[in-house]
């Protein structure tokens, strides 16, 4: 709390199982540009009592997996931020709608995001949901029957997205589907179809390397 950036009104978490895997996660990438501290959280209790406690001191507990975090009020302070200028909103909006299309009921939303910097997409929950670990502990209880529709957020500096946005191409809806299933991997929720991904990614490499 003594080191809250000003305007910062909660206190920031990430729960995991391997603390050296938090520490990679794409949703931190955003935070460590703009110095901004995140709990790290690898005990299986943290996904109980963060939802039974709430607050400290005042400062409420939110996970940066939620998609109404707002970093854009924090100034960045590394400079590794990406230097490439992101697409204007109208471009952004376009792309979000088609991605949506393609992936349909997959996806609850795709919407642009600032806490990326070296990813492309990462996934996340809508406020007042469930987060990624506490879901899947009550589906293997047999608590609930599957996994809700997550929000699928682009980076709009990201080399991939600015392809995407600007020349749609013939593959465009396979890297979408491969960038959908890269976010899945990232938060352990597994692709949804092996055979489809692995399809897709052998055609890149296989362009690849004939190129």
């Amino acid at each position: 709390i003594s080191r809250m950036k000003e305007g910062q009104k909660e206190i920031y978490y990430l729960t995991g199982d391997d603390l050296e895997v938090l520490r990679s996660n794409p949703q931190l990438e955003g935070f460590k540009q703009r110095g901004v501290e995140v709990l790290l959280f690898t005990d299986h209790v943290d996904d109980f009592w963060v939802n039974v406690v709430h607050e400290y001191k005042g400062k409420k507990f939110k996970s940066i997996t939620r998609s109404d975090i707002e970093l854009d009020k924090f100034p960045v302070t590394n400079e590794e931020k990406k230097a490439e200028d992101e697409l204007p909103k109208d471009t952004t909006d376009a792309l979000c709608k088609r991605m949506k299309e393609i992936l349909g009921e997959h996806v609850r939303e795709v919407r642009v995001t600032h806490k990326l910097g070296a990813s492309a997409v990462c996934l996340a929950t809508q406020e007042g949901a469930m987060d990624f670990r506490f879901e899947r502990f009550l589906i293997e209880q047999k608590q609930i029957a599957s996994a809700s529709a997550k929000i699928l957020e682009i980076n709009p500096a990201h080399p991939i997205i600015k392809s995407l946005a600007n020349n749609a191409g013939a593959n465009a809806d396979d890297i979408i589907w491969l960038l959908f299933d890269q976010a899945r991997i990232l938060e352990g929720e597994g692709v949804l179809s092996p055979a489809d991904f692995t399809r897709r990614l052998q055609g890149f490499v296989e362009k690849s390397l004939v190129a």
